[in-house]
């Protein structure tokens, strides 16, 4: 396959091209998060706690796994466009190898600090049991969730976006049929509740891999997996790293910033954890678009720097802010006139939606101008620049949230942890044009 098209093709139809089915496959995807955490809310609001406390954990994995997959994506782009194609194949199979190593060193410590982890926020047993099914269960398929990534990563990088819509929308079809048929025993399944929920994620993992390897197969692409590619210079993986670890810190982030405000959120109720849980269930939908555009956009904006491309970059990054910050102003809306009826989809606590919908109300404040810390954290990261780009998350997830969130909530309660929210992505959002500008130039 010739991944020319890639400087060729106008700007906004190419990004398009690339980035709908990322948009489709990811839509699934948070429709997944939705259904699951649909049926998890029916079986007790206890079963719903432990998923909101094992998330945290459960995002580390799936950071790992995205983040590194980030610089197999950057690396293989470049190369590509700069026509090294044998660096290109050895960046695909050491990332492969790599990231099935931490997937195993993912499964290990997960499993075994999960019970000390779940005590740190609840002294309700039952809800630490619950957590614990859940965890064993689902962190069982950490390496499957690695490899999932990797080859997503990978068609990504040649610009098969199809390829990864299929297999992403596929595992999650597969999840959504499952969740009901594990959790409640319908039909010849046996009823295992939240270990259900479990079990039906990780199968349907395996099912998104079983289409990648079908896929890589039965219709080859340009870049190639093989031991005979693994014997290359060092610094290939140093490249690998230099851009990943950055990506891992940048996607785990959120999963710190999560288990700190469980800590101080924790000191007021319980619902307020549960509506943490549900937030970041209703973010993980509204984002997803936006995501989905910057999957598409960070392959060919590596490409086209790779090959010299400098002013058709800074388009690219100028078309793909345009089009999340339209994505985000649609979120923005929904949030504001449905926010009872989004909480409700998750329980039936009266109090838990009430106070939901306050939390909603006030957070989606800060929405609009996330759109600028998205865009240019995932362009730094397709132009190989990891530190700047995980400057701009670190100041979004960590820096000033988290003391704004303790010191507002010690003068105005609870609402000055969801106030925290628009105050951070507000100061992220002037930085982040300020630290993209940088970054850009001195590459130029």
């Amino acid at each position: 396959m010739n991944e020319e098209f890639m400087k060729e093709r106008p700007v906004l139809p190419l990004l398009l091209s690339m980035a709908l089915p990322m948009i489709l496959s990811m839509l699934v995807n948070s429709l997944y998060n939705i259904v699951d955490s649909f049926f998890v809310a029916k079986i007790s609001e206890d079963a719903m706690t432990a998923l909101s406390l094992v998330f945290p954990i459960q995002n580390f994995v799936n950071a790992v796994a995205i983040g590194f997959g980030v610089g197999i994506n950057a690396v293989i782009a470049f190369y590509l466009g700069a026509k090294e194609p044998d660096k290109a194949n050895a960046a695909a199979s050491k990332g492969t190898l790599l990231s099935v190593v931490h997937g195993v060193i993912m499964t290990v410590v997960c499993i075994l600090i999960m019970p000390g982890f779940l005590r740190m926020f609840t002294s309700n047993e039952t809800v630490v049991q619950m957590g614990i099914q859940y965890s064993m269960i689902v962190f069982a398929f950490s390496v499957i969730i690695s490899i999932d990534l990797s080859f997503e990563k990978i068609y990504q990088a040649v610009g098969r976006m199809v390829v990864t819509m299929v297999g992403l929308g596929g595992g999650c079809l597969m999840n959504i049929v499952l969740d009901p048929l594990l959790i409640f025993g319908i039909g010849p399944f046996p009823k295992m509740g939240i270990r259900g929920a479990a079990l039906a994620t990780g199968l349907g993992q395996v099912f998104t891999l079983l289409i990648y390897l079908f896929v890589y197969v039965f219709r080859p692409i340009s870049v190639k997996i093989g031991r005979r590619y693994l014997h290359t210079e060092d610094y290939l993986t140093g490249k690998l790293y230099a851009i990943g670890i950055p990506a891992i810190l940048n996607m785990a982030l959120p999963s710190l910033l999560t288990t700190a405000l469980n800590a101080i959120l924790s000191t007021y109720s319980q619902i307020y954890v549960v509506i943490l849980g549900i937030y970041y269930k209703l973010q993980t939908f509204l984002y997803l678009p936006a995501n989905g555009m910057i999957q598409g956009m960070r392959p060919v904006i590596s490409y086209n720097y790779g090959a010299g491309e400098h002013k058709r970059v800074r388009s690219i990054y100028n078309i793909t802010l345009t089009i999340i910050g339209m994505i985000i102003v649609f979120g923005t809306v929904i949030c504001l006139i449905f926010p009872d009826k989004l909480i409700g989809m998750f329980s039936d606590n009266q109090a838990t939606i009430t106070e939901g919908t306050t939390a909603l109300r006030i957070i989606c404040a800060g929405f609009i101008v996330s759109s600028v810390s998205v865009t240019s954290s995932g362009a730094l990261e397709g132009l190989g620049k990891g530190t700047p780009s995980l400057m701009i998350s670190l100041l979004r997830y960590v820096v000033v949230i988290i003391p704004a969130a303790f010191v507002l909530s010690r003068i105005f309660g609870v609402v000055g942890v969801w106030n925290a929210f628009w105050v951070a992505e507000l100061i992220t959002a002037v930085a982040a044009l300020f630290i993209y500008r940088q970054a850009v130039k001195r590459k130029s």
